[in-house]
């Protein structure tokens, strides 16, 4: 457990790490492009591989394609550190992206094999929080490294680490093996599918990103982008639906409400709590002045009560048994801790700070694990691989669409304030304050003369306030769509579930008899057409949880 704990780490430290480093490396390879790709890179690619893991898995096994992941995560790391031109950075971060997508849905199939559905929330949590510390100490450890020793350690630092992880999970994860032949396994691969998947949402995706920054929102080439990114995402559906023999994404998962809300609790809830760890520092560095270091570890009331309240919820669902307390509960606070964020001021007021950033860390922390038990409970253990990648595609869709609009809407706010900018500080200045460049531009803020910095810090603090009001819609918007999680007993009985094309061809695709108690409003929803299969339960031996 505690070699998938640190495979997690390292993918979710390799978002963060890289934040306060950018900056240095840019100016190292003379690129400002760069700046913005080094990181769009790793997210581009981390989000369109994750549906076809899961398949992989399936065919493959777990423990063969999650060493591999993890092969290609070093070997990403490995080459960003050497790097020795902006274009090998990118390409090494987007070989790191992969690898880093694998790691992270791989881990959770994993817990999933190994533990009962009661078990397995605990550990989720566990997972949650490792994220989440990850993700608050990597703009501190970049900024030391950039600093004290060379931005290279950002990537050197994943190399000894997993070295030893994949090691470890070599000898000592222990899952079926059922030692598929390797072309055998890439006939039986939904390579159209996975390839219209990678396809539709880099392209949507790109579109989003250079839509408004590199290009006008209206040009050709950010419409046809989004444009064909949609159709090609419902070319992809109508493949999987009509076509596919084994689908990397079947859509019988979606068959269900209650597993539709489930996925959609969690991109509502991906789209909220990815902007606190994003506009929560431009905060702290253009209003309150902090330098990037420092906004890390403001950051850290919003990390640890996340971190602790993840924990928490795993432990909860496994003594109780029940996971739609936790998902009402999170979505809640979610709503109250964002919507305090408004109440911040422009000067450093640490008592607001701190106990607003510990609700909204309540808030996040209960639905990283709960909304993903709720969809398992949902589907046939031969899709709770697929059913797992789809949940991680989601919410890694869910949050870069969210940095992309939370951006727009700060971006029109600062475009709103121009006038008085021009006015305080000249037309050049305020070109760079406003638009696109203003959240890169912190940095000229701080060396501004005290009445021009006002009015800088002051437009940057209406417009981030303005933008947290779009956020709160999303999270009250998730506390709705919770209503509709579908409320399931967590057996305590665990079914091994044995992978390989064999159990491909002739696993069961109904949900097993203990998980498939539904609600009135569920059975009317499906037509009350669940067809129960004993032989589910019987895949496997039994194991006492």
């Amino acid at each position: 457990m505690l070699s998938l704990c640190a495979s997690v780490f390292l993918a979710a430290l390799d978002t963060s790490i890289i934040t306060t480093a950018l900056p240095t490396i840019s100016e190292h390879f003379h690129s400002t492009a760069g700046y913005t790709w080094i990181g769009s890179a790793y997210l581009l690619a981390n989000a369109a591989s994750t549906p076809s893991w899961g398949k992989f898995s399936d065919i493959w096994g777990r423990k063969p394609i999650l060493l591999g992941a993890s092969i290609i995560f070093f070997i990403g790391s490995l080459l960003a550190a050497v790097s020795v031109s902006i274009q090998m950075l990118i390409a090494a971060r987007a070989i790191q992206g992969i690898g880093g997508g694998g790691l992270i849905i791989l881990v959770n199939i994993c817990i999933s094999d190994l533990f009962s559905m009661r078990k397995r929330g605990a550990y989720f949590g566990m997972i949650g929080m490792v994220w989440a510390f990850a993700s608050a100490i990597g703009p501190i450890l970049g900024g030391v490294f950039t600093e004290r020793v060379s931005w290279r350690w950002c990537f050197y630092i994943n190399l000894p680490i997993t070295g030893v992880v994949t090691i470890v999970l070599y000898f000592f994860l222990h899952l079926h093996n059922p030692r598929t032949p390797m072309w055998e396994g890439l006939s039986a691969v939904d390579w159209a599918g996975s390839l219209t998947i990678i396809g539709g949402t880099l392209m949507l995706l790109l579109g989003l990103e250079l839509g408004g920054v590199t290009y006008p929102w209206k040009s050709v080439k950010v419409i046809c982008l989004i444009v064909f990114g949609v159709v090609v995402g419902v070319l992809f559906i109508i493949y999987e639906m009509k076509v596919a023999r084994y689908p990397v994404m079947p859509m019988r998962i979606f068959k269900y409400r209650s597993n539709l809300a489930s996925l959609g609790v969690c991109f509502c809830h991906g789209f909220v709590f990815i902007s606190g760890t994003y506009f929560l520092p431009l905060y702290f560095q253009a209003v309150l002045g902090a330098t990037p270091i420092l906004s890390g570890v403001y950051l850290l009331p919003f990390a640890i009560s996340l971190s602790l309240v993840s924990a928490a919820t795993g432990i909860f669902i496994k003594k109780t048994g029940k996971y739609l307390p936790a998902i009402w509960l999170g979505t809640s606070v979610l709503v109250l801790g964002f919507g305090l964020f408004q109440d911040l001021d422009l000067t450093a007021n640490w008592a607001k700070i701190i106990l607003f950033q510990i609700v909204a860390g309540i808030g996040v922390g209960p639905n990283f694990q709960s909304p993903l038990i709720a969809l398992q409970t949902k589907v046939a253990p031969r899709d709770i691989a697929t059913a797992t990648a789809t949940f991680g595609f989601t919410r890694n869709l869910s949050t870069a669409i969210s940095v992309v609009i939370g951006t727009v809407v700060f971006q029109n706010e600062m475009n709103r304030h121009s006038d008085t900018l021009i006015a305080a500080l000249g037309p050049q200045l305020a070109a760079e304050l406003s638009g696109g460049s203003a959240g890169a531009s912190v940095g000229i803020v701080a060396a501004l003369p005290p009445d021009q910095q006002a009015v800088a810090r002051l437009a940057f603090f209406e417009s981030l306030k303005t933008m947290w009001i779009m956020y709160v819609a999303f999270a009250a918007l998730g506390l709705l769509v919770s209503l509709l999680v579908g409320n399931q007993k967590l057996s305590k009985d665990h079914t091994i579930m044995k992978t390989g094309l064999n159990q491909e061809k002739t696993a069961p695709t109904t949900i097993p008899e203990a998980n498939a108690t539904l609600n009135d409003e569920e059975k009317q929803v499906s037509g009350g057409d669940l067809a129960i299969s004993k032989e589910t339960r019987d895949i496997a031996p039994k194991v006492e949880a």
